[in-house]
């Protein structure tokens, strides 16, 4: 079996929440996982961007200024969501694919709202 396989299971309605998690003796959650650590440090550099804002405001910084750095903030978000984006076609959209069927359907189907939802933040 593909290691990508084990890690984009099909998913049930109850999955879809924001917050669902799967069990960690059932593998990998997400086609992601091996990117995992690179991921969470660019999330803690947006998380330090964002901390950063709030001290601009803070201290009234030129608003200009402020403006660059929530741009910059929002670059950063956008990168790690297109990194996601990736993650998720090469393996979870591929495999369902591969195997066929209403899951993959569901599969592009998913993908495609995703990128809506991406398209208009």
């Amino acid at each position: 079996m593909d290691s990508r396989a084990s890690s984009c299971g099909a998913r049930s309605p109850a999955d879809h929440s924001p917050h669902s998690r799967r069990n960690p003796e059932e593998g990998p959650m997400a086609g992601y996982h091996n990117d995992k650590d690179q991921l969470l440090r660019r999330l803690r550099r947006v998380e330090g961007q964002i901390r950063g804002l709030q001290r601009m405001v803070d201290t009234d910084t030129y608003c200009i200024d402020t403006l660059t750095q929530v741009s910059a903030a929002t670059k950063a978000l956008q990168s790690v969501a297109l990194h996601l984006l990736d993650s998720h076609l090469a393996h979870c959209v591929h495999d369902a694919i591969a195997a066929g069927g209403a899951e993959a359907d569901a599969k592009v189907a998913e993908a495609s709202q995703a990128i809506a939802r991406l398209m208009r933040a």
